[in-house]
């Protein structure tokens, strides 16, 4: 997994000299010999650029993820993740050996605007601070919960149901490469 510094076909390849079939010769038989095949990729189709404006551009699928047939066998939802540039010219890669799985439920994720917001740290107080109403001895899980269930119920009737998430900004960098 990672730089082969080989465009391996045309399709791999966006700006610049035209792809050269004799260039790439040596590493098919390369990974024939090896008996290694490449892991099926989704997002991006380069993963390294120059950087440069548009009729400078080039971009390439440099870095991949191979395996043996022995290793596929054992990981057959292996799949590679190509993400999105932040800080290089390359592209990281994250390799899912057992494929991309979704859950329905919705992950909670405490966001640090809400610190911000003297609400919160009154609806935390409330939940974590005994009181006589209040069964002491709630174990951890049970005061865990019910401070989940309020601050996520506060968040959405002081932000709105629609938030913008990393994952939005993420996505639309995807979609803009």
């Amino acid at each position: 997994m990672g730089d082969t510094n080989v465009v391996a076909s045309p399709s791999e390849k966006y700006g610049g000299a035209p792809f050269d079939y004799n260039n790439t010769k040596w590493y098919h038989e390369f990974l024939e010999r090896s008996l290694l095949m490449e892991i099926q990729s989704k997002g991006g189709a380069y993963t390294w650029s120059n950087q440069r404006s548009e009729e400078d551009e080039i971009c390439e699928k440099l870095d991949k993820v191979m395996s043996s047939l022995d290793w596929n066998f054992l990981f057959p939802k292996a799949i590679a993740i190509i993400d999105v540039p932040i800080a290089s010219d390359h592209t990281p890669i994250v390799l899912l050996i057992n494929g991309v799985t979704k859950s329905g439920k919705k992950e909670f994720k405490f966001e640090s605007r809400w610190s911000l917001e003297e609400e919160c740290s009154n609806i935390v107080q409330e939940e974590w601070t005994p009181s006589e109403e209040r069964n002491q001895r709630g174990t951890f899980r049970v005061k865990l919960r019910r401070t989940k269930v309020k601050l996520w119920k506060w968040s959405r009737e002081k932000f709105g149901k629609k938030k913008i998430s990393a994952n939005d900004i993420v996505n639309k960098i995807k979609v803009l490469q």
